[in-house]
């Protein structure tokens, strides 16, 4: 794949040093990590290897990745080999897509307690899906769900948000058939909306009486319990945004969703433009605009872009893919196999997947040969050899 003619790694390399030292003392060392990662991902900082076509001799030099979660360059690969893993798991059922969206007011609150909120915001949204699920009013049926978290907005605000994919359907609770949901029509979203208000207001209240939360700066009043409470009075009667799109074509769609959905970081490189004197100019999407005038350009000061792609740096060891109900861990392969012996339908064949293909050994970009290690050298260390042509780097972009 071709390098973008802008990466997230320049900027961080052009500018990152001055922001760094006019913000010391006020980045994490988590966050310093991650720039320092993205900057030398792809460099001769993490060593290498040399490649040579055993036919017509073509050379060609590819050098680490990082392997951050957090880098542009690095998630492509991880989504591959996940999305293989998945592709077993999935159901020969309507698959639909459904958002819980933290207000602005909690979002703040979240900004400061980043592994606590996050963590809520995980087990709530999935505890109210599987519990209007599985009233018989509804559904009556347990179901599964993968979430994937996304703290950004398209223009790298912080808006906290999960997506999740669930099955069209569930297991009955006396585990002996399968349930269809209405055809286009999963859960009711208002009813889902007010049990995940109450649910989660119940647990944060918890969580600050339990004095698992802080806070600071214009915030550090909510520390005392009456303040806490008068902040959150408002929120118990607005509306919590809960959204449900319309269900996927096929098991293909959902793959393709995922793939997008699962592996993605703030901003991808191919949403960038430019970096010059203005600041850092990039592609962003305005939802609250339908049509093509929803797609715009916005310029953000360079210091503003790097606090903006670094406060999406998730918790250390914070998982941000989770899986419920049926599709949690422990008894997945269960649940997989019992839902397809009541759909009456037969595990799929393995297929070679994206996984099974080693990126590692393309075939030769001049003659089609294969492509052979001659020299794998260190981290900072040089190759002996030089690439035939224009260097051949391997790049792999999120979008």
């Amino acid at each position: 794949m071709s390098r973008p003619a802008l990466e997230v790694a320049d900027i961080f390399r052009d500018h990152g040093p001055a922001w760094r030292k006019a913000h010391a003392g006020h980045v994490s060392l988590h966050q310093l990590k991650v720039m320092s990662a993205i900057e030398r991902c792809r460099t001769a900082a993490l060593g290498g290897h040399v490649a040579r076509c055993e036919d017509c001799a073509y050379t060609t030099i590819a050098y680490n990745s990082c392997r951050n979660r957090h880098c542009p360059k690095c998630q492509g690969a991880a989504a591959k080999e996940w999305l293989a893993d998945r592709a077993a798991e999935l159901l020969p059922v309507p698959y639909y897509h459904v958002v819980f969206t933290l207000p602005a007011a909690i979002a703040d609150i979240a900004y400061q307690n980043k592994t606590v909120l996050y963590d809520l915001l995980f087990k709530v949204s999935a505890e109210t899906m599987l519990t209007i699920a599985a009233d018989p009013k509804h559904l009556g049926a347990r179901i599964g769900i993968t979430s994937v978290l996304h703290t950004w907005g398209s223009a790298l605000t912080h808006h906290p948000h999960v997506h999740m994919i669930v099955p069209g359907g569930g297991i009955s609770l006396d585990n002996k058939r399968w349930i269809s949901c209405r055809p286009g029509f999963l859960l009711p979203v208002r009813v889902l909306s007010r049990l995940f208000r109450r649910v989660f207001l119940e647990k944060l209240v918890a969580a600050h009486q339990a004095g698992r939360l802080s806070f600071f700066g214009d915030y550090a009043h909510l520390a005392e319990a009456q303040s806490f409470a008068a902040y959150l009075t408002p929120l118990r009667k607005a509306e919590w945004v809960v959204y449900a799109k319309r269900p996927f074509g096929g098991p293909e769609a959902v793959l393709a969703y995922l793939s997008r959905y699962t592996h993605r970081v703030a901003i991808a490189n191919s949403r960038l433009i430019a970096c010059d004197q203005r600041g850092v100019t990039f592609k962003w999407k305005d939802y609250r605009i339908e049509g093509r005038d929803r797609y715009k350009q916005m310029t953000l000061g360079t210091f503003e872009f790097i606090r903006r792609f670094l406060i999406h740096v998730l918790p250390r060891g914070f998982h941000r893919i989770r899986h419920y109900g049926l599709f949690a861990k422990g008894a997945c392969a269960d649940n997989i196999a019992r839902a397809r012996e009541l759909l009456a339908v037969a595990k799929p064949q393995d297929e070679p997947t994206a996984a099974a293909i080693d990126p590692s050994k393309p075939s030769c970009p001049c003659c089609g040969g294969r492509m052979i290690v001659i020299e794998v050298f260190a981290r900072g260390a040089t190759s002996r050899y030089q690439p035939t042509g224009p260097q051949s780097v391997i790049r792999i972009d999120t979008s």
